[in-house]
């Protein structure tokens, strides 16, 4: 008798921890590149080869070849991460907050939002209140008008973000001395 109530009490704990999710209210949900993708041709990749023998020499000759590994390890990252792309994620965005593949990011996490265009991609930054600063959404076929219009529900919008000093050097060089083509 004691077990049957025992059965019965584990069961209204079981109901007591169950929650109805039936009011978050599902937005947009999409799939897309997990990253910016653009495929480089084969003037990239020498210019990066070439580049990287020249500072591997200069550090040789400096005697830091801690430095000549880790220039190596970032040349064969950046090489991997411009020939593989990127495979689809899912992005949802609820009255809950925004979720990415298996990650999800509360709206009290979040600070603003922002577009722009990262290597011929449409891409939705989030800023966040801590780490890991922004998040980098691509839209894939969604249009940035309707992305904003869902998200200004939650978060404020800037029209227009500043470049900061890195983002002014990198386009800078990436102008004056292009590592392709295109």
């Amino acid at each position: 008798m004691e077990r049957h109530g025992q059965h019965h009490q584990d069961q209204h704990q079981d109901d007591q921890d169950y929650q109805d999710y039936s009011d978050v209210k599902t937005y947009l949900s999409w799939f897309a590149a997990g990253r910016p993708f653009h495929k480089k041709d084969r003037t990239f990749y020498i210019t990066v080869i070439l580049i990287v023998m020249l500072v591997e020499l200069i550090l040789f000759l400096f005697s830091q070849y801690a430095f000549m590994m880790v220039v190596v390890a970032l040349a064969f990252l950046t090489v991997v991460l411009y020939m593989v792309p990127p495979k689809d994620f899912h992005y949802r965005i609820s009255s809950e907050g925004i979720k990415i593949e298996d990650h999800f990011y509360i709206w009290s996490e979040l600070y603003d939002f922002y577009f722009k265009m990262i290597d011929g991609t449409d891409t939705l930054i989030v800023r966040t209140e801590g780490l890991p600063g922004e998040i980098k959404i691509t839209l894939g076929k969604i249009s940035r008008d309707h992305a904003r219009r869902v998200l200004m529900q939650f978060l404020p919008f800037r029209e227009y973000m500043k470049p900061t000093f890195v983002e002014k050097s990198a386009d800078w060089l990436s102008r004056n001395f292009p590592l392709d083509k295109s």
